[in-house]
């Protein structure tokens, strides 16, 4: 899915830095993401949850609160009270450049952060925490737990989740202030509460007190054997998973594709907006993007045009060659085909008709299995040449070429 660097103004008038993840055609819904303390918008978690947002339709900003990852600020001057401020601006950036969002996602002390602000986002139906603290005090508690002692500066540096970062007293005093109780008694939203059992750093009474105090609708999930900060990719994924399908129910028809404008047989083929050669695919009822790796300046969101032509090879060999085994009712478990594209020397092709300059060299490596024998097998590797594909990129091809139109 394209993902798009933006930036905003933060709370103490820093550029915060940003990332917006969106589908392939038009948004049906924004969302808003906040990371844990002390992360950033990039961790696995954060992206891989808003990559799969992206892919059901939901666009979704993430951004670094000031002084972290690549924005900008001083984290030792920043606080809870500071976060909240940047999560309003944050929404309020997405309501004036594209649409207030709808959904609001926080990550530990990022989701008490959510939990704070959504009354300021009077557009946001439903609300989701990750691993959150009843109470922002619960930092302090922590902090307490790792010994923290203030210098006669008022800095602390300490440890928390393997992350060493600085703080000043005034953090702790902020804390303070802040209660979450009545707010999520009046959060007025959907809510789901996703919370593991193994969290050592937020311990799941958090979780359960959060559900408990807040009114229906709303969802509890136990994130069995997962860390505080999903550091393992499978509970990341089963996360993202999670969250996505129970949008569906408070962002309505999120899972229903919309009627496409593309007839069967046609392909169509325009600029995404989102990058340099980002291109959004069209065929039928299918989206999808092509572009190209970054080392060329694409932002890498898909295939390139070549991968996308060794692609059409590949599964059209593996299909004709399926096709074949079924009608001969041969033994054929499973095939996979492995392709790669470049250029020759058309001196150094004996069977090519060029004799002079570059020859286009597609490699095809086919995988056969099951209880086929030899000669089956022989007569595979004969098939898979009279594939659809295999014969057009060997015939003469014509294409016609006019303005639309025309």
């Amino acid at each position: 899915m394209p993902s798009n660097r933006v930036e905003f103004v933060g709370s103490q008038g820093e550029k915060l830095a940003a990332r917006l993840d969106l589908p392939i055609g038009p948004p049906r819904a924004y969302g808003l993401f906040a990371h844990c303390f002390t992360c950033s918008k990039d961790v696995l978690a954060v992206s891989r949850i808003a990559r799969e947002l992206s892919a059901r339709g939901i666009a979704v900003l993430r951004f670094d609160f000031t002084g972290l990852g690549h924005s900008e600020g001083e984290f030792a001057n920043t606080n809870f009270s500071s976060n909240i401020e940047d999560l309003v601006l944050a929404a309020a950036w997405l309501r004036a450049e594209h649409e207030a969002p709808t959904l609001l996602i926080g990550h530990s002390l990022g989701g008490a952060a959510v939990l704070a602000a959504a009354g300021s986002v009077p557009e946001a139906v439903a609300v989701v925490t990750i691993g959150a603290p009843e109470d922002p005090n619960h930092v302090k508690e922590l902090l307490v737990g790792t010994g923290t002692k203030f210098r006669e500066s008022g800095e602390a540096d300490v440890e928390i989740a393997g992350r060493r970062f600085t703080i000043r007293k005034q953090f702790i005093d902020d804390l303070q202030g802040h209660s979450l109780e009545d707010r999520i008694r009046d959060l007025g939203k959907a809510l789901l509460v996703l919370h593991s059992p193994d969290d050592v750093v937020v311990s799941i009474e958090n979780g359960e007190r959060i559900f408990e105090v807040a009114k229906h609708p709303k969802t509890f999930v136990s994130l069995d054997k997962a860390d505080h900060l999903l550091t393992r990719r499978e509970d990341a994924t089963y996360v993202a998973e999670v969250l996505a399908a129970w949008t569906s129910r408070y962002l309505p028809n999120l899972d229903q594709q919309e009627p496409s404008d593309v007839p069967t047989g046609v392909v169509v083929v325009d600029e995404s907006g989102s990058g340099k050669f980002t291109q959004r695919i069209r065929a039928g009822r299918h989206e999808f993007v092509a572009d190209e790796p970054a080392s060329v300046g694409g932002n890498d969101d898909g295939p390139t045009p070549y991968d996308l032509l060794l692609a059409a090879l590949g599964t059209c060999t593996s299909m004709t060659l399926r096709m074949y085994a079924e009608r001969k009712e041969l033994a054929l478990d499973h095939v996979a085909v492995r392709l790669r594209h470049s250029k020759i020397h058309a001196k150094d092709c004996e069977s090519c008709e060029a004799s002079d300059g570059w020859v286009d060299h597609i490699d095809r490596e086919i995988t056969i299995e099951g209880a086929v024998d030899e000669a089956q097998r022989r007569r595979l590797l004969e098939i898979a040449d009279r594939c659809p594909v295999h014969r057009t990129l060997h015939a003469e091809v014509r294409i016609s070429t006019r303005e639309a139109g025309e």
